[in-house]
């Protein structure tokens, strides 16, 4: 509790202290644009794209003014248009449209203002007259997709999830220590992980991101781990047991699944520290400490309240008896449940083969890429100025143009070299681009920058450039990015799955339960991607529900975080129905008494918790922001579809169909484990756990 109390302090000293930029350290387009930005002080951000359009021939008309005061609002800004270069790659072919691009100065982050309002203002305030202006660009594009504004505070979005929690544990326990009791505990864990994030940030940089995730992985964990302590507690209880066995059998059984279940979270997300990202790297050393610190706390502070409480926790009740009263689990839903699985194991096996078969094929055709400006969302100028751009026949590479960093001597030989690629509409060295011996050339492409085509643009402007000759801009550094990710993500999984199976293998003392394990994560990570592809790449009810069209892709890093997060989360219930099996199995020694008495006592449990974790994640996806939208749905829905089709239907009924093959665990694979062995007997005499 004191600890506890600390991390409040070291909450608000930690808010000082984030990360709020990125890096791609070795990638050519990221040291590129490195370059850049330390000799012309610009070349990190994507620039502005400021549109003037015309009844008359736009060139006739002085544009100087207006880009010069738009520039100035960002001092240090660099511009490049027809004014300061005469390239008709600025204008539309009837002359009636131009474009200007303004880079603002300084390092892409979270927070900085670009003052986006005031550089519109001063456009429009300078346009000569009978000129109309927009300002669009990636940086305005999102700022109208997220409304103008921030969304919600990280102290926010606890507050809602922490609401919807409360909602679900009034309908699960009904009592008011019962309720209070899984709050207090993710309250503790959240604070607690604030602690140790704040130190970490004295050792590493740590992304502002890791604040959201604290704040709601850390509530939906905790409460999960709560969970399932005091299902058992309460279940030992209504069993007849006194305060100190049923205390003593709950840390035996529940509190041994919560610390295999959190290191199998922390192991998902400790695995991003393989790769070459330190802006990933730190997210997932400091997500990592989400469930360590909450099965820290659930193994300390939860049994502590829970011996004080004792039978009181099942008092001051709020909710009806009949609706959270301890039954008995054979004869609930999930009793009948459970025997319908073990009855009939093929048909509820083809029934989620089918389910899981469908949206893998949606998974498959996952695309991970930025957004292409045509399908940001919003309205307003930014809005109106990309469509001005479109239907002037403008090149949507506008958005995203190159940017060739090379020395002032070999200017001429970069332009002539890069204008002449297959793929791109022009390009330009524009005036005052050039410091210190080095100069800039632009290149604007005929796609837009995150879109498929543009890919092979790349690779033909670097073979088209001389020796000493690098290429940057946002387009590159994006496709770095990919590579960085997803070149090195075999190396991710085969980590994961790796010391998975092993830490699986010897709390189920098995070697085909944890394979099976592992396998069916791995589908329900498939069908989870699945799920984001079908709402968000192809659009079907993401326009309806979030105003987010059809995005034609998945933003890089989702897929990368969720599975990070997901793996682990969805494991959870996996260890906590499988080990409520093999606990049962040693009991009785038959498989289908098992499966019944695991499904029945832990799927009102693995529902509950996977409610609480679903409704933590959809309150994320309220954030503004495409990004952010389609990684909380990606959880929540991930989270649902594992609860529900994964555990309850296929889980149980490969564990029958495989039968008594699940328990085998041979001496030779027992030693290394350091646990006993287990015998694939059709009926094995049950085995004390005191063996």
């Amino acid at each position: 509790m004191v600890l506890t109390i600390f991390g409040a302090f070291s909450a608000a000293k930690v808010s000082h202290r984030w990360f709020e930029s990125f890096s791609i350290p070795g990638y050519s387009a990221y040291e590129t644009n490195q370059k850049v930005l330390k000799t012309f002080g610009t070349g990190e951000r994507p620039p502005f794209v400021a549109v003037f359009h015309s009844n008359g021939d736009i060139t006739k008309v002085n544009l100087e003014r207006s880009i010069d005061r738009a520039a100035g609002v960002n001092p240090g800004s660099r511009v490049s248009s027809y004014v300061n270069t005469h390239n008709a790659m600025y204008l539309s072919k009837d002359r009636h449209t131009a474009f200007a691009e303004i880079y603002p100065p300084g390092e892409n982050n979270f927070t900085e203002d670009v003052h986006i309002n005031d550089v519109r203002s001063a456009l429009a305030a300078n346009a000569p007259p009978g000129v109309t202006t927009h300002l669009t660009g990636l940086l305005p594009l999102e700022d109208a997709s997220s409304g103008g504004g921030s969304g919600p505070s990280v102290l926010t979005e606890a507050l809602i999830g922490g609401g919807g929690a409360l909602i679900i544990l009034l309908f699960v326990f009904g009592t008011v220590p019962a309720v209070a009791m899984p709050l207090a505990i993710a309250l503790a864990a959240i604070l607690n992980t604030f602690t140790l994030v704040w130190g970490l940030t004295y050792i590493t940089d740590v992304s502002i991101v890791v604040q959201f995730l604290i704040a709601l992985v850390g509530l939906g964990v905790a409460i999960d781990y709560a969970l399932l302590m005091i299902f058992r507690f309460r279940e030992e209880l209504a069993a007849g047991e006194d305060l100190e066995t049923a205390l003593t059998e709950t840390m035996t059984h529940a509190g041994r699944s919560v610390i295999v279940s959190g290191t199998t979270v922390a192991v998902g997300l400790l695995s991003m520290v393989i790769l070459p990202l330190p802006f990933i790297r730190s997210i997932g050393i400091g997500g990592m400490l989400i469930p360590a610190v909450s099965v820290l706390v659930s193994i300390t502070l939860l049994p502590a309240m829970l011996s004080f409480l004792g039978l009181r926790i099942n008092k001051l009740r709020v909710m009806p008896k009949r609706m959270v009263a301890v039954s008995d689990p054979e004869t609930s839903w999930w009793g009948r449940w459970a025997s319908f699985v073990v009855r009939r194991p093929w048909p509820v096996a083809a029934v989620g083969t089918a389910i899981v078969g469908l949206l893998l094929f949606y998974g498959l055709q996952l695309n991970p890429s930025e957004a292409q400006a045509k399908d940001f969302p919003g309205k307003g100028d930014a809005i109106t100025g990309r469509q001005m751009l479109a239907d002037s026949g403008i090149s949507p590479g506008a958005m995203k143009p190159f940017v060739i960093l090379s020395s002032k001597s070999d200017v001429a030989e970069v332009v002539s070299g890069v204008q002449d690629v297959r793929g791109v509409e022009g390009a330009a060295a524009p005036t005052g681009w050039s410091k210190d011996g080095k100069a800039l050339v632009e290149a604007i492409p005929s796609d837009d920058g995150s879109s498929k085509p543009v890919r092979g643009t790349i690779d033909r402007v670097k073979n088209a450039l001389p020796p000493g000759a690098t290429l940057g801009g946002v387009a590159p550094e994006d496709r770095d990015f990919v590579h960085a990710v997803y070149g090195n993500f075999g190396y991710v999984l085969l980590f994961v799955i790796l010391l998975t199976y092993v830490l699986l293998a010897r709390a189920f003392r098995s070697l085909l339960l944890p394979l099976k394990a592992v396998i069916l994560n791995l589908v329900s990570l498939g069908a989870a991607y699945g799920i984001i592809v079908f709402i968000f790449q192809q659009g079907h009810g993401s326009e309806a529900i979030w105003n987010v069209p059809a995005t034609q892709s998945i933003i890089p890093w989702i897929p990368l975080m969720i599975f990070a997060f997901l793996y682990g989360l969805s494991m959870d219930y996996e260890v906590f129905m499988l080990t409520r099996m093999r606990e049962a199995y040693d009991e009785t020694g038959d498989t289908k008494t098992a499966i019944q008495l695991g499904l029945a006592r832990t799927g009102k449990l693995v529902t509950s918790a996977a409610l609480v974790l679903m409704f933590a994640f959809f309150v994320l996806s309220t954030s503004p922001g495409t990004d952010i939208k389609q990684f909380g749905i990606g959880l929540a829905a991930g989270i649902i579809f594992d609860a529900t089709v994964i555990r309850a239907l296929l889980v149980p009924a490969l564990v029958r169909l495989m039968g008594r093959w699940n328990w085998w665990l041979p001496q030779w694979a027992a030693r290394p484990l350091r646990t006993r062995p287990s015998a694939p007997a059709p009926e094995a005499r049950p085995i004390p756990e005191s063996a």
